[in-house]
């Protein structure tokens, strides 16, 4: 379609090998089958929603590459914008899986799929994402997470990743949402959620937005700390621009994560679909404030479809941006949290090992003063540590060893770091 289908395998295995992540597809691994299905799902994620099942069912019956040949020659023999036709990528389908074929309208699909099946605008969000340093992930790569094949035909083809850090485990990730019209009261549970999941060795993942999502991705970053923005656009689109300044942090610390190609804008039904990437993507959904018709009760609805636990602050009952939550409680679709502990309570007993509780005396000011001064991710020399804590070189060191034997701190190459609190 517009010399789509012209493109050389050359060219395919070029332009996706611009986009691989070194880490997974070492020189000599990534052979050139392997590269074309890569290319296909990128092409995929540009060329239908996200969220098409239509699209997920004939990525899952006929593979990536044959069914993206398939529709492109569909494409190509189709006259006008008619809800009607489906040529090779119907035949196929009903000879591949004929229970399913019924259920798939593909006329329709293609029409929808007809105006992206450009040349020019593929190989640009390659380009562009090359250029950006953005990486193409697909099934079967091993920062691929597995969880999303837990929507099904409404998983994504694949995922732009832009940033340093890996997509986290789901075992270690807190979905932190709620309302873009927050109050001062929601913004400061949202800040002390995330710092203290950050401080437990969580990841906080959140969608970029004004208010709860915003303020969850500040705590994350000042506590140094890892968070995931998980983009209703491209990757290439900081949105809201309000929030250039703080995505771009995410980007320099850690990962922004899209599953539409360069060049595509955020819009309104893309943030619904985004929303169950979030709720799949992490072991447990908190909802900080939500009004009754706020998003963010989308992405713990979607939570509960996938099994995942979902959490909610209760707020002042006469505030509007609270009544979501409310619902969600006297429904008894989440349960009431009201600080990090509580939060990870929701997901211990599915995913996470008990621990023996670490042995730190509380009532010792110099060990309080000495783990305030330390982080969970960047290691401290005592130097630095006894400017922070104000305390004498010599009452630092004799501190950072007891804390040591009792498991609360650990020593590495350039200094000390606090290990995450466990219960």
């Amino acid at each position: 379609m517009s010399g789509l289908r012209q493109l050389t395998t050359a060219a395919v295995c070029d332009l996706a090998a611009m986009v691989r992540p070194r880490a997974q597809t070492a020189p000599g691994r990534d052979d050139a089958d392997r590269l074309v299905d890569a290319f296909a799902r990128g092409v995929w994620s540009g060329l239908a929603e996200p969220g098409d099942a239509a699209a997920g069912v004939v990525r899952r019956v006929l593979g990536p590459s044959e069914s993206l040949r398939l529709a492109l020659e569909s494409l190509e023999a189709r006259r006008g914008d008619a809800d009607t036709g489906g040529g090779a990528l119907r035949a196929a389908l009903a000879a591949a899986d004929p229970d399913e074929a019924p259920r798939v309208s593909i006329g329709a699909a293609l029409s929808r799929w007809q105006p992206r099946a450009v040349v020019g605008r593929v190989t640009a969000s390659f380009r562009a994402a090359a250029a950006l340093g953005v990486r193409l992930v697909v099934p079967g790569d091993a920062e691929w997470p597995t969880a999303l094949d837990e929507l099904g035909d409404h998983a994504p083809p694949a995922l732009w990743l832009r940033g340093p850090a890996p997509v986290p485990e789901v075992a270690r990730s807190i979905a932190v949402v709620g309302a873009r019209a927050a109050t001062a009261y929601g913004e400061q549970v949202a800040a002390d959620l995330a710092s203290g999941l950050c401080d437990r060795g969580f990841v906080v993942v959140s969608g970029g937005a004004y208010g709860i999502d915003g303020m969850a991705h500040r705590a994350a970053l000042a506590s140094e700390g890892d968070t995931v923005a998980v983009m209703a656009g491209g990757p290439d689109r900081l949105y809201p621009a309000g929030h250039d300044a703080l995505l771009r942090r995410v980007v320099e610390r850690g990962l922004l994560l899209a599953e539409s190609p360069c060049g595509t804008a955020p819009a309104r039904w893309r943030f619904l679909q985004r929303n169950r990437l979030i709720a799949a993507l992490t072991a447990a959904t908190v909802v900080v404030e939500a009004g009754r018709r706020s998003g963010s009760l989308n992405t713990a609805g979607h939570a509960q479809v996938l099994g995942r636990p979902v959490g909610t602050v209760p707020g002042p009952v006469s505030s509007p941006s609270s009544a979501g939550c409310h619902a969600l409680l006297r429904a008894g679709l989440a349960t009431c949290v009201t600080d990090a502990d509580e939060v990870v309570e929701l997901v211990r007993p599915a995913t996470l090992a008990v621990s023996a509780p670490l042995v730190v005396d509380e009532g010792s000011t110099d060990a309080v003063r000495v783990l305030d001064a330390l982080s969970t991710r960047v290691e401290r020399s005592t130097e630095e540590v006894a400017a922070t804590a104000g305390l004498g070189l010599s009452t630092v060191r004799s501190t950072l060893v007891e804390l040591e034997s009792d498991g609360a701190v650990s020593r590495g190459d350039v200094g000390w770091r606090k290990r995450p609190r466990r219960r």
